[in-house]
């Protein structure tokens, strides 16, 4: 099973940028899909992004379409979260998810219960 651990968090002025990244070992072979997720306190996981293994195909949650983009690099076995003019609102604790159910189309799962694997998580807090 593949296990995945976050790194790069930590504190950010408004306008700035972060770059998370999820490395993954294990048996990465037959990992549909990575998400991110972040839980803000007080509230629940929400889906920020998602990515195909081999597919490349990515999606999006509209709070952070144009400023977000989740990428991989299969040689690193590494996905990446780079985040670009983050705001307050972005403060949570960033986690990574794998998941091996295959969707049809170009669907990618957007809910925590479809992900199996998570990371400890990450956290990124952003100062106005």
């Amino acid at each position: 099973q593949v296990q995945l651990v976050e790194s790069g968090g930590g504190l950010v002025e408004a306008g700035g940028s972060l770059r998370l990244s999820c490395a993954a070992s294990g048996s990465t072979f037959g990992s549909y899909a990575f998400g991110w997720f972040r839980q803000a306190p007080g509230k629940e996981r929400e889906f920020v992004a998602a990515i195909t293994w081999n597919g490349g195909s990515t999606y999006y949650a509209d709070s952070v379409k144009g400023r977000f983009t989740i990428s991989k690099d299969n040689a690193r076995n590494t996905i990446y979260l780079q985040m670009n003019d983050l705001a307050p609102e972005d403060t949570a604790v960033y986690y990574c998810a794998a998941t091996s159910t295959e969707y049809s189309g170009n669907y990618l799962p957007t809910f925590p219960y479809q992900y199996d694997v998570w990371g400890q998580g990450t956290q990124v807090t952003v100062s106005s």
